[in-house]
Order: structure tokens, then C-alpha cells, then sequence
């Protein structure tokens, strides 16, 4: 079987991989099938929409499973916001700018709570699709902590513990996270097929 993930980031492939390491699959980034020039604007107001989004433009050129996330961190103190724009929050994929603004904007903020939501979407083969998520609640620090990860990983502490994201190893994270929740719903499913 194989799984192609409409992703060019190396980070959450490899996360992606740890995940799924047990199930017999291929899995390839959309670079590895030669479609890495394929960009689509993220254009829509939900997870779900933008992970649909990604899936079907890969989907098109391919009969083989395909997957696309889209994940946010939603921060209550501030309505939600990052939200489904978080990879863009101070511009377009700057990852220690994203984190200094959500610092700054959460300066003078007592409820500091979060969570993160990872919104897979699968199409199969045959062209349907099926939506998994993963959620992973937390807080925001008021510094980074860690430089493990990526993206909102070094200011993101998850509930019962005390350290980041950012100061965990991959493995750690991977027991807990958001998007390792998502894949492990995706696991089950595989399985089920199988």
C-alpha cells in the first residue's frame, strides 16, 4: 500500500512516519512522486476545508492514498486566534515570527490556555474521503522553552506536564500530540482495512 502525503515539510513527514512506522506502507511526500511544485493556497475558513483542499489537488494526479493535514493552535484568551491561519500569523511561514507575535499578543493575559487541532483528510484510491482529528490542549508559556519541533512547539506546554513541545524528543511528543492522535485514529483505520 502506498500513502502519499501532500506535505514538503521534512518535520512533519518524519513525524508522520514514526507514527505509521508499524503499518506495511510506503509513504512518500508529494516531492518523492515528483508533484513538489504543486502549491495550493490555503484558502478556506476551517481545517477541514483546507486539508480537502490539499488532499484533492494531490488526489488528481495520483490513484495511490493520499493525505493532507491542516493543524492550528487555537488560544482562548484570544477568540481562537491563531487559529486556521496559524502557519501565516505574521506572515507567510514565518515560524519565530508567528511565535513572537502570539507572545506579544498575550502579554497582559492571565488565561493563557490552548489547544492544538490537527484535521487529517484521506482520500482513498477510489476517491472518497474521511476526515480524522487529533486535539491536544495546553497552555502557552511566556517564553520559548526547547528547540525541538517546529512551529509553535518551543511556547506550547500540553496539559499535565511542564515542559514545551519544544523540549520534548520526537518520540515524547508523539505520545501526546495533536497531530499523533490524528494519525493514531488514521492507524486504527488502516488497520481495519487490512
Amino acid at each position: 500500500m502506498k500513502l502519499i502525503v501532500s506535505t514538503d515539510n521534512k518535520n512533519k513527514l518524519k513525524e508522520i512516519k514514526e507514527v505509521l512506522k508499524e503499518l506495511d506502507m510506503e509513504i512518500l511526500s508529494k516531492k518523492e512522486i515528483g508533484a513538489s511544485n504543486l502549491e495550493v493556497e490555503e484558502n478556506k475558513d476551517s481545517l477541514e476545508g483546507n486539508s480537502e483542499l490539499k488532499a484533492k489537488a494531490l488526489s488528481s494526479m495520483t490513484d495511490a492514498y493520499i493525505l493532507a493535514d491542516d493543524t492550528g493552535l487555537f488560544v482562548n484568551a484570544l477568540h481562537g486566534e491563531p487559529g486556521v491561519k496559524s502557519a501565516r500569523y505574521a506572515g507567510d511561514h514565518d515560524e519565530k515570527g508567528n511565535r513572537k507575535k502570539l507572545l506579544n499578543n498575550l502579554k497582559d493575559k492571565d488565561d493563557r490556555s490552548a489547544y492544538f487541532k490537527t484535521v487529517l483528510c484521506l482520500i482513498d484510491p477510489k476517491k472518497n474521503i474521511k476526515f480524522l482529528e487529533g486535539v491536544c490542549k495546553g497552555h502557552i508559556s511566556e517564553e520559548e522553552k526547547g528547540v525541538n519541533g517546529f512551529g509553535y512547539d518551543p511556547i506550547f506546554i500540553p496539559e499535565g506536564y511542564d515542559i514545551s513541545f519544544g523540549q520534548m524528543t520526537l518520540q515524547e511528543k508523539d505520545k501526546i500530540s495533536h497531530r499523533a492522535k490524528a494519525l493514531e485514529n488514521l492507524k486504527k483505520y488502516f488497520t481495519e482495512l487490512i
